[in-house]
């Protein structure tokens, strides 16, 4: 069954955001990744935005997404990714 990640972000430095992006597809992509949809947040229908940008990122399975970020390729960023922006990354599972 497909399962996503969504990664709400608020970039902190722009260059450092800019270089973990650039190291973490690859890495997602040897797990079967596929980007849905990436963009700037635009406003607010209900609550509060606290992101600049959305990702939704689909795999084939939990367990690739969860694999994916487990790798020694992946730790090996999470530096550089705190230091370029607070991030919230949430994985969901495909229900219907």
């Amino acid at each position: 069954m497909p399962a996503f990640f969504i990664a709400q972000v608020k970039v902190k430095d722009g260059n450092k955001f800019q270089a973990y992006v650039s190291q973490v597809k690859p890495i997602l992509a040897e797990f079967g990744a596929e980007g849905t949809m990436r963009g700037k947040a635009m406003g607010s229908i209900a609550g509060q935005v606290t992101h600049d940008a959305v990702a939704v990122v689909r795999f084939p399975d939990m367990q690739k997404l969860e694999a994916a970020f487990a790798s020694a390729e992946y730790q090996a960023i999470i530096p550089l990714r705190d230091e370029g922006a607070d991030i919230t990354i949430v994985k969901y599972e495909q229900s219907v």
